[in-house]
């Protein structure tokens, strides 16, 4: 059986790669939520997940090969599970389970969207509230753009107040990222429940939610153009979340922020 404990980082949500691995996880009571097989995976051990799979209630999705290898972080494998995260789970649900939430707000563009919340589930969040005046259509289009990351991590499409005021409530750190932040990520300690706020391409992140902010944190700049893209921003702040979360093994750590004025 392969090691899969270099799969996650810390209390970051993880995926299992493996039918061998798969089944000692299910046996071990691991908290896997879904399990997806490539279409043209058989033989007696995958009968014997699926037929474990089914008792424990566990819903089973089958995708192409090309699907599951491009979302597997090994090649060859037959199935991947997720472990440890509801993509249905009800925003209240999403600030408990801890870790990294994300509130875009303000946003205009179904793409830069969509690429956002790919980057959110890549890097291991807990789930994304997207305040956006999107119909059907540009919600479809965002999520097409995603990855479907929608089917492995909790997209709700809300007004902030509710994620605020449960990211409060249970005390988590609320940090906007801010071209007037003073700050920089790797300055700061991103670790522990985080509720990370993002404004739009124009309007930036609007004066009502960042007076709820706790910390502001400025990814430096050295071009001409004056921000960068949604999705890099985010990429910035989610992996040197990653980073320290790695380093806490090492005892290495970020200064704790300081709170807004």
């Amino acid at each position: 059986m392969g090691d899969t404990t270099f799969l996650a980082v810390k209390s970051e949500v993880y995926q299992i790669p493996g039918v061998a691995d798969i089944e000692a996880a299910l046996r071990a009571g691991a908290d896997v939520r879904l399990i997806l097989l490539a279409e043209d995976a058989a033989g007696s051990s995958v009968e014997a997940l699926v037929e474990r799979a089914e008792r424990l209630s566990i819903p089973v999705r089958r995708a192409t090969r090309r699907v599951v290898t491009r979302l597997s972080v090994i090649e060859h494998a037959d199935a991947l599970a997720l472990v440890g995260r509801d993509p249905y789970a009800g925003i209240d649900e999403m600030i408990a389970a801890g870790g990294a939430s994300w509130l875009l707000v303000g946003v205009a563009y179904p793409g830069n969207v969509g690429m956002v919340v790919r980057t959110v589930e890549v890097s291991g969040g807990s789930g994304i509230v997207v305040d956006a005046k999107f119909e059907n259509e540009g919600r479809k289009a965002a999520l097409r753009a995603s990855m479907r990351a929608d089917k492995f991590m909790p997209v709700h499409w809300d007004l902030p107040w509710q994620i605020l005021d449960g990211a409060e409530a249970a005390g988590h750190g609320i940090y906007a990222i801010d071209e007037e932040g003073s700050s920089a990520p790797w300055e700061v300690d991103l670790t522990g429940p985080r509720l990370f706020v993002v404004g739009g391409e124009n309007g930036g992140i609007a004066p009502e939610v960042m007076k709820r902010c706790h910390v502001r944190i400025r990814i430096p700049m050295a071009g001409f153009i004056p921000c960068y893209n949604l999705q890099a921003a985010v990429s910035a702040i989610a992996t040197e979340r990653l980073r320290q979360l790695g380093d806490l093994n090492s005892g290495r750590r970020g200064r704790l922020p300081q709170a807004l004025a």
